[in-house]
């Protein structure tokens, strides 16, 4: 989701409410600690230098269970940190703490943001001697071609 995409969805939301991965909501009472931009300059396994950049919300939980974060204050908060530190229209990053901090995409439902699952990936898979995915085929396709081995035939 991108920074655009949220204040959209902030401006028809009343409250708003993160779901984990696990269907567990974030409590009510988090703050957005951090609204800043990301950049990632670095050399993947195969040489090629790489910049990325997002935008990330920090979510953090205190003993303040009355503070409740409305979606027109994050909406400011957002709109602050465009202007001052020229924040551009990136895709979204959320920082949350449990066991450790974990870092998520976002989604949203209609109701809730949603907190998605990053996985990590090679960049450079043809210089890692990564194997290409063998293609995967149905017995029914493997008549048709003609590539079936009958168990007459000896070739089993």
């Amino acid at each position: 989701m991108k920074l655009s995409e949220i204040k959209s969805h902030l401006n028809t939301l009343e409250q708003i409410s993160f779901m984990l991965p696990n269907g567990e909501l974030v409590p009510t009472h988090f703050h957005v600690t951090e609204v800043g931009k990301i950049t990632k300059h670095f050399i993947d396994c195969g040489g090629t230098v790489r910049t990325e950049e997002v935008a990330n919300f920090q979510l953090w939980n205190a003993d303040d269970y009355n503070h409740r974060l409305h979606p027109e204050k994050l909406v400011h908060i957002i709109e602050l940190s465009e202007k001052i530190i020229g924040l551009a229209d990136l895709d979204i990053e959320v920082e949350y703490q449990g066991e450790t901090i974990g870092k998520f995409g976002l989604d949203f439902d209609g109701i809730n943001f949603l907190l998605t699952t990053k996985q990590t990936d090679c960049l450079a898979k043809e210089n890692c001697g990564i194997p290409a995915e063998k293609p995967k085929m149905k017995l029914s396709q493997l008549e048709s071609t003609g590539a079936s081995c009958d168990p007459k035939s000896g070739c089993c």
